[in-house]
Protein backbone atom coordinates (compact mmCIF):
# COMPACT_ATOMS: atom_id res chain seq x y z
CA UNK A 1 0.00 0.00 0.00
CA UNK A 2 1.36 2.96 -0.80
CA UNK A 3 1.00 6.31 1.10
CA UNK A 4 0.25 9.46 -0.86
CA UNK A 5 0.09 12.74 0.82
CA UNK A 6 -1.87 16.09 -1.48
CA UNK A 7 -1.56 19.62 -0.78
CA UNK A 8 -5.27 20.01 -0.12
CA UNK A 9 -5.55 23.77 0.29
CA UNK A 10 -7.46 24.33 -3.30
CA UNK A 11 -9.46 21.06 -3.33
CA UNK A 12 -10.56 21.92 0.26
CA UNK A 13 -10.90 26.33 -0.59
CA UNK A 14 -11.36 26.58 -3.99
CA UNK A 15 -14.41 25.77 -5.84
CA UNK A 16 -12.96 26.27 -9.44
CA UNK A 17 -9.77 26.25 -11.25
CA UNK A 18 -7.38 24.73 -9.00
CA UNK A 19 -9.64 23.53 -6.77
CA UNK A 20 -11.50 21.38 -8.98
CA UNK A 21 -8.32 19.97 -10.83
CA UNK A 22 -7.10 19.15 -7.22
CA UNK A 23 -10.41 17.29 -6.90
CA UNK A 24 -10.20 15.58 -10.12
CA UNK A 25 -6.85 14.29 -9.53
CA UNK A 26 -7.72 12.85 -6.30
CA UNK A 27 -11.28 11.66 -7.60
CA UNK A 28 -9.50 9.64 -10.04
CA UNK A 29 -6.68 7.70 -8.49
CA UNK A 30 -9.09 7.08 -5.17
CA UNK A 31 -11.68 5.48 -7.94
CA UNK A 32 -9.02 3.59 -10.17
CA UNK A 33 -6.38 2.57 -7.30
CA UNK A 34 -8.49 2.02 -3.92
CA UNK A 35 -6.18 0.01 -2.35
CA UNK A 36 -3.70 3.00 -1.77
CA UNK A 37 -4.23 5.88 0.74
CA UNK A 38 -4.74 9.47 0.22
CA UNK A 39 -3.87 12.13 3.18
CA UNK A 40 -5.03 15.78 2.04
CA UNK A 41 -3.28 18.51 4.21
CA UNK A 42 -4.37 21.69 3.76
CA UNK A 43 -4.31 24.69 6.32
CA UNK A 44 -8.40 25.08 7.69
CA UNK A 45 -11.43 23.50 6.65
CA UNK A 46 -14.08 24.90 4.54
CA UNK A 47 -17.83 23.75 3.91
CA UNK A 48 -17.12 22.72 0.25
CA UNK A 49 -20.10 20.07 -0.87
CA UNK A 50 -17.74 19.36 -3.85
CA UNK A 51 -15.04 17.83 -1.29
CA UNK A 52 -17.51 16.21 0.98
CA UNK A 53 -19.10 14.28 -2.24
CA UNK A 54 -15.78 13.50 -2.96
CA UNK A 55 -14.69 11.99 0.55
CA UNK A 56 -18.53 10.21 0.92
CA UNK A 57 -17.32 8.03 -2.05
CA UNK A 58 -13.56 7.12 -1.02
CA UNK A 59 -14.61 4.45 1.12
CA UNK A 60 -12.51 5.57 4.11
CA UNK A 61 -9.07 5.76 1.22
CA UNK A 62 -8.93 9.31 1.32
CA UNK A 63 -9.07 12.11 4.43
CA UNK A 64 -7.85 15.07 5.16
CA UNK A 65 -5.48 16.41 8.00
CA UNK A 66 -4.98 20.08 9.38
CA UNK A 67 -2.93 21.39 11.51
CA UNK A 68 -2.75 19.19 14.94
CA UNK A 69 -0.52 21.67 16.81
CA UNK A 70 -2.15 25.11 18.52
CA UNK A 71 0.43 27.41 17.31
CA UNK A 72 0.49 25.77 13.71
CA UNK A 73 -3.40 25.86 14.24
CA UNK A 74 -3.20 29.87 14.41
CA UNK A 75 0.00 30.36 12.06
CA UNK A 76 -1.79 27.66 9.44
CA UNK A 77 -0.34 29.64 6.25
CA UNK A 78 3.05 29.39 8.08
CA UNK A 79 2.24 25.36 8.55
CA UNK A 80 1.37 24.87 4.99
CA UNK A 81 5.21 26.29 3.79
CA UNK A 82 6.72 24.23 6.53
CA UNK A 83 4.85 23.41 9.32
CA UNK A 84 3.65 20.31 7.40
CA UNK A 85 6.56 18.33 7.63
CA UNK A 86 5.75 16.77 11.44
CA UNK A 87 2.37 15.57 10.39
CA UNK A 88 4.16 13.72 6.80
CA UNK A 89 6.57 12.15 8.97
CA UNK A 90 4.03 11.14 11.36
CA UNK A 91 1.63 9.49 8.80
CA UNK A 92 4.85 8.06 7.06
CA UNK A 93 4.26 9.65 3.78
CA UNK A 94 5.81 7.58 0.84
CA UNK A 95 5.18 10.43 -1.43
CA UNK A 96 4.07 14.29 -1.59
CA UNK A 97 2.27 15.20 -4.12
CA UNK A 98 2.44 19.51 -4.95
CA UNK A 99 -1.53 19.84 -6.73
CA UNK A 100 -0.60 23.79 -7.66
CA UNK A 101 3.20 25.13 -8.82
CA UNK A 102 4.42 24.47 -5.18
CA UNK A 103 5.68 22.22 -2.50
CA UNK A 104 6.51 23.11 1.36
CA UNK A 105 10.07 24.53 1.23
CA UNK A 106 11.43 21.67 3.84
CA UNK A 107 9.77 18.93 1.26
CA UNK A 108 13.31 17.47 1.02
CA UNK A 109 14.07 17.05 4.68
CA UNK A 110 11.22 14.58 4.91
CA UNK A 111 12.77 11.53 5.81
CA UNK A 112 12.00 8.88 3.31
CA UNK A 113 9.63 10.92 1.03
CA UNK A 114 9.49 11.40 -2.42
CA UNK A 115 7.82 14.35 -4.26
CA UNK A 116 5.75 15.29 -7.48
CA UNK A 117 4.58 18.85 -8.44
CA UNK A 118 2.51 19.52 -10.83
CA UNK A 119 3.03 23.05 -13.12
CA UNK A 120 0.07 24.32 -14.53
CA UNK A 121 1.51 27.33 -16.29
CA UNK A 122 4.15 29.90 -16.47
CA UNK A 123 1.75 32.81 -17.55
CA UNK A 124 3.58 35.20 -15.50
CA UNK A 125 6.49 34.84 -17.24
CA UNK A 126 4.92 35.69 -20.56
CA UNK A 127 2.32 38.30 -19.52
CA UNK A 128 4.30 40.21 -16.47
CA UNK A 129 1.94 43.15 -17.15
CA UNK A 130 -0.80 41.40 -16.23
CA UNK A 131 0.28 40.67 -12.36
CA UNK A 132 1.54 42.71 -9.58
CA UNK A 133 5.39 42.88 -9.10
CA UNK A 134 5.41 41.65 -5.65
CA UNK A 135 3.14 38.62 -7.13
CA UNK A 136 5.33 38.00 -9.72
CA UNK A 137 8.20 37.13 -7.56
CA UNK A 138 6.29 35.04 -5.36
CA UNK A 139 4.87 33.03 -8.29
CA UNK A 140 8.46 32.63 -9.65
CA UNK A 141 10.17 31.85 -6.38
CA UNK A 142 7.17 28.97 -5.56
CA UNK A 143 7.30 27.63 -8.87
CA UNK A 144 11.13 27.54 -9.84
CA UNK A 145 11.64 26.12 -5.92
CA UNK A 146 9.30 23.41 -7.00
CA UNK A 147 10.52 22.19 -10.02
CA UNK A 148 14.07 22.10 -8.34
CA UNK A 149 13.51 20.18 -5.73
CA UNK A 150 10.57 17.60 -7.00
CA UNK A 151 11.60 14.53 -7.67
CA UNK A 152 9.45 14.74 -10.82
CA UNK A 153 7.17 17.36 -12.42
CA UNK A 154 3.82 16.41 -14.38
CA UNK A 155 2.74 19.80 -16.76
CA UNK A 156 -0.61 19.96 -17.91
CA UNK A 157 0.09 20.34 -21.33
CA UNK A 158 3.08 20.22 -23.96
CA UNK A 159 2.87 24.08 -24.01
CA UNK A 160 3.80 24.35 -20.02
CA UNK A 161 5.95 21.62 -20.26
CA UNK A 162 7.83 23.86 -22.73
CA UNK A 163 7.61 26.40 -20.56
CA UNK A 164 9.41 24.63 -18.06
CA UNK A 165 12.17 23.47 -19.64
CA UNK A 166 12.44 27.30 -21.50
CA UNK A 167 12.39 29.67 -18.13
CA UNK A 168 13.83 26.94 -15.17
CA UNK A 169 16.02 24.99 -17.21
CA UNK A 170 14.65 21.91 -16.26
CA UNK A 171 15.62 18.51 -18.46
CA UNK A 172 12.94 17.25 -20.53
CA UNK A 173 13.19 14.00 -18.77
CA UNK A 174 12.19 14.87 -15.63
CA UNK A 175 8.86 15.97 -16.49
CA UNK A 176 5.39 14.13 -17.64
CA UNK A 177 2.38 15.65 -19.30
CA UNK A 178 -0.85 14.33 -17.98
CA UNK A 179 -4.09 15.71 -19.40
CA UNK A 180 -6.62 16.42 -17.24
CA UNK A 181 -10.69 16.06 -18.14
CA UNK A 182 -13.21 17.52 -17.32
CA UNK A 183 -16.51 16.86 -14.76
CA UNK A 184 -18.68 13.76 -16.63
CA UNK A 185 -21.74 16.15 -15.87
CA UNK A 186 -20.80 18.22 -18.81
CA UNK A 187 -21.20 15.14 -20.94
CA UNK A 188 -25.28 14.60 -19.76
CA UNK A 189 -28.05 16.28 -21.43
CA UNK A 190 -30.26 18.20 -19.27
CA UNK A 191 -33.87 18.15 -19.06
CA UNK A 192 -36.03 20.96 -20.81
CA UNK A 193 -37.48 21.81 -17.58
CA UNK A 194 -34.43 22.21 -15.80
CA UNK A 195 -32.84 24.14 -18.78
CA UNK A 196 -35.88 26.87 -18.84
CA UNK A 197 -35.34 27.00 -14.77
CA UNK A 198 -31.85 27.98 -15.43
CA UNK A 199 -32.95 30.16 -18.01
CA UNK A 200 -35.06 32.20 -16.56
CA UNK A 201 -33.07 32.43 -13.19
CA UNK A 202 -30.02 34.02 -15.14
CA UNK A 203 -32.52 35.97 -18.00
CA UNK A 204 -30.33 33.83 -20.49
CA UNK A 205 -30.80 35.45 -24.55
CA UNK A 206 -32.40 33.51 -27.28
CA UNK A 207 -29.03 33.29 -29.28
CA UNK A 208 -25.46 33.53 -27.69
CA UNK A 209 -21.57 32.55 -27.47
CA UNK A 210 -20.21 31.88 -23.83
CA UNK A 211 -17.25 32.26 -22.82
CA UNK A 212 -16.19 30.86 -19.21
CA UNK A 213 -13.55 32.08 -17.09
CA UNK A 214 -12.20 34.70 -15.14
CA UNK A 215 -12.84 38.06 -16.49
CA UNK A 216 -9.71 39.84 -16.37
CA UNK A 217 -7.30 41.50 -18.00
CA UNK A 218 -5.47 38.25 -19.43
CA UNK A 219 -8.52 36.35 -20.47
CA UNK A 220 -9.12 39.22 -23.52
CA UNK A 221 -12.37 39.22 -23.21
CA UNK A 222 -13.17 42.76 -24.80
CA UNK A 223 -12.17 41.13 -27.87
CA UNK A 224 -14.82 38.47 -27.76
CA UNK A 225 -17.01 41.21 -26.86
CA UNK A 226 -15.73 43.62 -30.19
CA UNK A 227 -16.47 40.57 -32.29
CA UNK A 228 -19.96 41.45 -31.56
CA UNK A 229 -19.80 44.34 -33.69
CA UNK A 230 -19.33 41.92 -36.94
CA UNK A 231 -22.02 39.34 -36.36
CA UNK A 232 -25.47 39.42 -35.84
CA UNK A 233 -27.44 41.50 -34.38
CA UNK A 234 -29.15 38.55 -32.28
CA UNK A 235 -26.22 36.85 -31.09
CA UNK A 236 -25.06 37.84 -27.62
CA UNK A 237 -22.42 37.51 -25.63
CA UNK A 238 -22.80 35.69 -22.16
CA UNK A 239 -19.89 36.01 -19.49
CA UNK A 240 -19.51 33.33 -17.08
CA UNK A 241 -16.73 34.35 -14.42
CA UNK A 242 -15.58 36.11 -11.05
CA UNK A 243 -15.84 40.07 -10.98
CA UNK A 244 -12.44 41.99 -11.26
CA UNK A 245 -11.87 45.45 -12.27
CA UNK A 246 -11.28 44.71 -15.86
CA UNK A 247 -15.29 44.07 -16.09
CA UNK A 248 -15.69 47.77 -15.47
CA UNK A 249 -13.86 48.32 -18.98
CA UNK A 250 -16.27 45.56 -20.68
CA UNK A 251 -19.31 47.22 -19.54
CA UNK A 252 -18.27 50.67 -20.09
CA UNK A 253 -17.01 49.79 -23.92
CA UNK A 254 -20.08 48.04 -24.54
CA UNK A 255 -22.04 51.05 -23.39
CA UNK A 256 -20.20 53.28 -25.99
CA UNK A 257 -20.35 50.54 -28.77
CA UNK A 258 -23.83 50.43 -28.58
CA UNK A 259 -23.67 46.43 -27.17
CA UNK A 260 -24.85 46.96 -23.59
CA UNK A 261 -27.82 44.95 -24.70
CA UNK A 262 -25.86 42.14 -26.04
CA UNK A 263 -23.90 41.79 -22.99
CA UNK A 264 -24.46 39.60 -19.96
CA UNK A 265 -22.69 38.98 -17.24
CA UNK A 266 -23.03 36.29 -14.62
CA UNK A 267 -21.29 35.71 -11.42
CA UNK A 268 -21.49 33.08 -8.74
CA UNK A 269 -22.88 30.56 -10.92
CA UNK A 270 -23.31 27.58 -8.79
CA UNK A 271 -21.81 24.29 -10.73
CA UNK A 272 -24.90 22.70 -10.67
CA UNK A 273 -26.21 25.50 -13.18
CA UNK A 274 -23.16 25.49 -15.27
CA UNK A 275 -24.21 22.28 -18.05
CA UNK A 276 -27.09 24.22 -18.78
CA UNK A 277 -25.33 27.52 -19.40
CA UNK A 278 -22.88 25.34 -22.01
CA UNK A 279 -25.65 23.08 -23.18
CA UNK A 280 -27.56 26.31 -24.01
CA UNK A 281 -25.40 28.27 -25.95
CA UNK A 282 -24.97 28.51 -30.02
CA UNK A 283 -20.59 28.44 -29.85
CA UNK A 284 -18.28 28.96 -27.03
CA UNK A 285 -15.41 31.62 -27.42
CA UNK A 286 -12.47 31.61 -25.50
CA UNK A 287 -10.11 34.65 -26.63
CA UNK A 288 -7.27 34.31 -23.82
CA UNK A 289 -4.07 35.41 -24.36
CA UNK A 290 -1.91 32.50 -22.45
CA UNK A 291 -2.96 29.53 -20.49
CA UNK A 292 -1.83 26.38 -19.42
CA UNK A 293 -4.48 24.13 -20.75
CA UNK A 294 -7.81 25.39 -20.78
CA UNK A 295 -10.72 22.99 -19.58
CA UNK A 296 -13.75 25.03 -20.36
CA UNK A 297 -12.73 24.45 -23.91
CA UNK A 298 -13.72 20.41 -22.65
CA UNK A 299 -16.52 21.22 -20.94
CA UNK A 300 -17.49 22.86 -23.98
CA UNK A 301 -16.64 20.35 -26.05
CA UNK A 302 -18.31 18.00 -23.55
CA UNK A 303 -21.46 19.97 -23.79
CA UNK A 304 -22.04 19.67 -27.33
CA UNK A 305 -20.77 23.04 -28.34
CA UNK A 306 -17.98 24.18 -31.23
CA UNK A 307 -14.98 26.14 -30.17
CA UNK A 308 -13.30 29.37 -31.60
CA UNK A 309 -10.49 29.62 -29.67
CA UNK A 310 -7.30 32.27 -29.66
CA UNK A 311 -3.65 31.23 -31.02
CA UNK A 312 -0.71 31.47 -29.40
CA UNK A 313 -0.30 28.81 -26.27
CA UNK A 314 -1.93 25.53 -25.63
CA UNK A 315 -5.39 25.87 -26.56
CA UNK A 316 -5.06 23.35 -29.98
CA UNK A 317 -4.36 21.28 -27.18
CA UNK A 318 -7.52 21.15 -25.56
CA UNK A 319 -9.72 21.81 -28.68
CA UNK A 320 -8.03 19.67 -31.09
CA UNK A 321 -7.48 20.14 -35.13
CA UNK A 322 -11.13 20.50 -35.78
CA UNK A 323 -11.94 23.44 -33.61
CA UNK A 324 -11.76 26.96 -35.05
CA UNK A 325 -8.54 29.64 -33.78
CA UNK A 326 -7.64 32.79 -34.53
CA UNK A 327 -5.49 35.99 -33.48
CA UNK A 328 -6.63 37.28 -30.43
CA UNK A 329 -5.80 40.35 -30.90
CA UNK A 330 -7.67 40.32 -34.19
CA UNK A 331 -11.57 41.00 -33.29
CA UNK A 332 -12.71 41.12 -36.81
CA UNK A 333 -10.97 37.54 -37.43
CA UNK A 334 -12.36 35.96 -33.85
CA UNK A 335 -15.78 36.79 -35.54
CA UNK A 336 -15.25 35.41 -38.97
CA UNK A 337 -14.35 32.39 -36.95
CA UNK A 338 -17.64 32.58 -34.83
CA UNK A 339 -19.68 32.90 -38.06
CA UNK A 340 -18.65 30.18 -39.10
CA UNK A 341 -19.66 27.76 -36.55
CA UNK A 342 -22.90 28.98 -36.76
CA UNK A 343 -23.10 27.54 -40.22
CA UNK A 344 -25.32 24.39 -39.48
CA UNK A 345 -23.51 22.09 -41.59
CA UNK A 346 -19.85 23.42 -40.13
CA UNK A 347 -21.58 23.35 -36.06
CA UNK A 348 -22.53 19.83 -36.62
CA UNK A 349 -19.45 18.77 -38.07
CA UNK A 350 -17.42 20.32 -35.54
CA UNK A 351 -19.43 18.92 -32.85
CA UNK A 352 -18.96 15.49 -33.62
CA UNK A 353 -15.34 15.72 -34.33
CA UNK A 354 -15.00 17.95 -30.87
CA UNK A 355 -16.56 14.85 -28.94
CA UNK A 356 -14.19 12.64 -30.58
CA UNK A 357 -11.12 14.68 -29.32
CA UNK A 358 -12.97 15.32 -26.01
CA UNK A 359 -13.46 11.31 -25.27
CA UNK A 360 -9.19 11.08 -25.17
CA UNK A 361 -9.57 13.02 -21.90
CA UNK A 362 -10.77 10.71 -19.08
CA UNK A 363 -10.79 10.08 -15.42
CA UNK A 364 -8.66 6.41 -16.31
CA UNK A 365 -6.43 8.16 -18.32
CA UNK A 366 -5.84 10.95 -15.79
CA UNK A 367 -5.46 8.09 -12.88
CA UNK A 368 -2.80 5.22 -14.43
CA UNK A 369 -0.52 7.88 -16.14
CA UNK A 370 -0.42 9.73 -13.18
CA UNK A 371 0.21 6.47 -11.24
CA UNK A 372 3.00 5.21 -13.22
CA UNK A 373 4.28 8.64 -12.35
CA UNK A 374 4.26 7.89 -8.32
CA UNK A 375 5.03 4.26 -9.48
CA UNK A 376 8.32 5.43 -11.38
CA UNK A 377 9.55 8.22 -8.74
CA UNK A 378 9.24 5.45 -5.73
CA UNK A 379 11.05 2.89 -8.33
CA UNK A 380 8.11 0.24 -7.67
Amino acid sequence: MIRIGYDGKRAVQNFTGLGNYSRYVIDAMQTYYPDERYCLYAPKPKENPQLTELLERSGGCTTVHYPRVALWKELNALWRIGGMRANLEEDRIDLFHGLSNELPLNIHRVRGMKSVVTIHDLIFMHLPHCYPAIDRAIYDCKSRYACRRADHIIAVSECTKRDIIRFYNIPESKISVIYQGCDSVFSKKVSLEEQERVRQRYKLPARYMLSVGSIEERKNTLVALQALNYLPDDLHLVLVGKYTPYTDKLIAYAAEAGLKHRLHICHGIPFADLPVIYQRADTFIYPSLYEGFGIPILEALNSCLPVVAATGSCLEEAGGPDSLYADPHDAETMAAAVRETLRPEVKQRMIEKGLNWASRFTLQQMAEQTMDCYREVLRL
